[in-house]
């Protein structure tokens, strides 16, 4: 049996990892695709600006109401044309992006990146946050 700590690490090295630096430096320069995995209460508390939040448990079956797939009629192409932009995920500390990461590449999004410890090495840069 293979604990939670594990999946993550297993996951990590598979998929590609940003610093909160790289994100940030990002978000002063374009509006980057930033998908927040963690629970509600968890994003209200605080989250990077213009994040969108889809948590962990449901990304995969909520990805059709992202904003950049929402208002197009159709959903398939949206999602297909989405799949081919890079997207930044983001949690706590690193790993449910992670394991989030690993499942959007299985689906057949290339440029997926988890954002390295997460909302905890956000905050701790002193990076922006806001309040929902």
């Amino acid at each position: 049996m293979k604990t939670g700590a594990q999946l993550a690490a297993e996951a990590k090295a598979k998929i590609q990892e940003l610093s909160v630096e790289q994100l940030a430096a990002l978000v002063k320069t374009t509006e980057p695709r930033v998908i927040d995995v963690r629970e509600p209460a968890e994003f209200a508390a605080g989250h990077i600006p213009n994040a969108v939040s889809m948590p962990r448990g449901v990304l995969e079956m909520q990805l059709h109401s992202h904003p950049a797939v929402a208002a197009e009629k159709d959903a398939v192409l949206a999602l297909t044309e989405l799949a081919k932009q890079p997207l930044y995920l983001i949690c706590r500390s690193g790993a449910r992006s992670a394991l989030a990461a690993e499942s959007l590449h299985r689906m057949g999004f290339h440029e997926v990146y988890s954002i390295a410890g997460g909302m905890t090495a956000w905050q701790d840069a002193g990076l922006p946050v806001r309040q929902a």
